[in-house]
């Protein structure tokens, strides 16, 4: 069993291929978690639906049992855009399941040879729009879930030395952010005035915050949201 390993949902692209690369960088020895693997995974990688009950839990036990995981960095996530008249049940489903849900499967997992250890960090990804975000109803939900999940975990994990954080990002230039809303466009002029930064943010940015918490030296920080956002967490609504 391969020893002190982070384990790494959602790691295809974007922010999760991110972070899996910065703590690969940091000398740590990494464990993906996706539907499909991405090119150049600088560490072992598992193919799995985590939307999927059966799947994510076999494939956590298979992951626990190969490597023995002391950090956790959930980043799997879904984002379905909806007014509150437009939302539907399933759409509800799917992201509380992914956003929500799957971490706690992720934790659950880990639990046992964290509290073996006495040692343990934990990390999930959060969102400012947590804060409250116009047609982001059920997303932010989830977001707003994750700050309690937080909280309470720990809370609860505190004296078996295991820390529980969030790292809440803002508007963040991934893959997908830059197919919806291209550079230069009126879209993107227009968000941008919102944001006091006046610019995105880097998935490098977001990673680095992971990086921290995920660190030894972090042992006495728990429980906390840090915002990675560009100062859009602390400023008027546009």
């Amino acid at each position: 069993m391969s020893d002190d390993c982070v384990l790494v949902t959602g790691v295809s692209r974007g922010i999760g291929k991110a972070i899996a690369a910065r703590l690969a960088a940091d000398g740590r020895q990494v464990i993906g978690i996706s539907r499909t693997k991405p090119d150049n995974f600088p560490g072992h990688f598992y193919a799995a639906d985590l939307a999927d009950p059966v799947a994510a839990k076999s494939t956590l036990a298979r992951i626990v049992g190969a490597h023995r995981i002391l950090r956790l960095a959930n980043n799997a996530g879904l984002i379905e855009p909806a007014a509150i008249e437009d939302v539907t049940d399933a759409q509800f489903e799917a992201t509380m399941r992914l956003n929500v849900q799957t971490a706690i499967w992720a934790i659950q997992a880990v639990l046992p040879t964290m509290k073996a250890a006495r040692f343990g960090r934990i990390v999930t990804i959060g969102s400012r729009a947590g804060l409250g975000k116009a047609t982001r109803l059920i997303y932010s939900t989830s977001k707003a879930a994750v700050l309690g999940l937080t909280r309470t975990a720990a809370l609860e994990l505190a004296r078996d030395n295991i820390t529980v954080n969030t790292v809440a990002p803002g508007p963040i230039e991934t893959e997908l952010f830059a197919a919806n809303t291209p550079a230069g466009s009126p879209q993107r002029q227009s968000f941008l005035k919102t944001v006091p930064m006046n610019r995105m943010g880097t998935v490098d940015e977001v990673a680095a915050a992971v990086s921290y918490f995920l660190a030894d030296e972090a042992g006495f920080t728990t429980g906390q949201t840090l915002y990675v956002c560009g100062g859009l967490s602390i400023s008027a609504p546009a």
